[in-house]
């Protein structure tokens, strides 16, 4: 365990606050085109108060991952240079080395490991491996990263508005703002949060499917990679999202015959926002890797009409989707 409520070396006391750092890096080639994610996140709410990507090149899979390690640091030290650091990551390799049970034997992941330990008071860290489905958040964050570094174009945070961008009240007190190349989720608190339910608002949307597995793997994707992300699962289905909004996928036995049809009378598709024209495009092409169908490809991305840019896409199911850029 670490220590809360004692000095560093300097002879400074802790605050008593706990923070939560998520990481992840990736290589496409090992070494090949490589990028990081990090987020810091509140353990009492599970709200992300910061999250961080970058490009970094070609470079391995691991010197990704330790450099995604030391990015999170960073934030945390930012956000409460005295707080305790409870890192959770996938990489079975720096969670071992960096908690001392394995040796570091190449120089480059020695210089990483040094610099991360230079970020905050060793003692004051500590680390846990998670199983990769559980560190969604910075992985999609380092996909992201490595998606814009092959377009030739900068990482770039999605619109705080969007679903799950959940906001900081701390932060939006104290007029706090992120560093470049992060987002700080902040601002007043939703009216959820403050007590207060918005009449009207849009609690949940449940959709049903024939083939749970299949809406999971390409709309529950598109869902997490839009900021929603999963929340619990049963065997009929699952749902995403937060508790002042989430879409349920489900299926069972009570589903009428005939499958879905977009052009039937009732709910034609969904529309997200997406973030800026090139987050619409990164996502898109990412999309068709998961299940997704561009529609309209002759007027795209202006199907909808002059001056609307987005990407309509549709699953092997029929569900349609449409990602508008802000």
């Amino acid at each position: 365990m670490f220590d809360t409520a004692g000095t560093d070396d300097d002879g400074s006391a802790g605050t008593g606050r706990r923070l939560i750092v998520e990481a992840d890096g990736g290589s496409r080639g090992n070494p090949g085109h490589a990028g990081y994610g990090a987020l810091v996140r509140d353990p009492e709410t599970g709200r992300i108060l910061v999250e961080k990507a970058a490009y970094i090149g070609k470079a391995s899979n691991n010197v990704a991952e330790y450099t995604g390690l030391v990015a999170g640091l960073e934030l945390a030290r930012e956000i409460d240079p005295r707080a305790s650091v409870h890192v959770k990551m996938d990489s079975k390799l720096v969670v071992e080395q960096m908690s001392g049970r394995w040796k570091i034997k190449h120089a480059d992941m020695r210089v990483l490991a040094e610099k991360a330990r230079k970020v905050l008071a060793p003692r004051r860290v500590r680390y846990e491996w998670i199983p990769r489905e559980r560190n969604k958040d910075a992985d999609r964050l380092s996909n992201e990263a490595m998606d814009a570094g092959m377009a030739g174009v900068d990482w770039a945070p999605r619109n705080a508005s969007a679903a799950d961008r959940r906001r900081d009240p701390e932060s939006a007190a104290t007029g706090g703002t992120a560093a470049p190349g992060t987002t700080s989720v902040t601002g007043a608190a939703p009216a959820a949060e403050q007590g207060q339910r918005p009449t009207g608002s849009l609690h949940h949307v449940e959709v049903w499917t024939a083939d749970l597995p299949g809406a999971q793997a390409s709309l529950g994707w598109l869902l997490e990679r839009l900021g929603f992300p999963q929340r619990n699962a049963w065997g009929g289905g699952a749902s995403y999202g937060s508790d002042t909004f989430y879409l349920v996928l489900e299926s069972g036995p009570d589903l009428a015959p005939g499958g879905h049809e977009r052009r039937r009378p009732g709910v034609n598709h969904l529309a997200f926002r997406a973030g800026s024209r090139a987050d619409v495009d990164l996502l898109a092409r990412r999309a068709s890797s998961h299940g997704w169908t561009l529609l309209f490809a002759d007027r795209h991305p202006f199907a909808g009409g002059a001056g609307h840019y987005a990407a309509y896409l549709e699953n092997a199911e029929g569900f349609e989707v449409e990602l508008v850029a802000d």
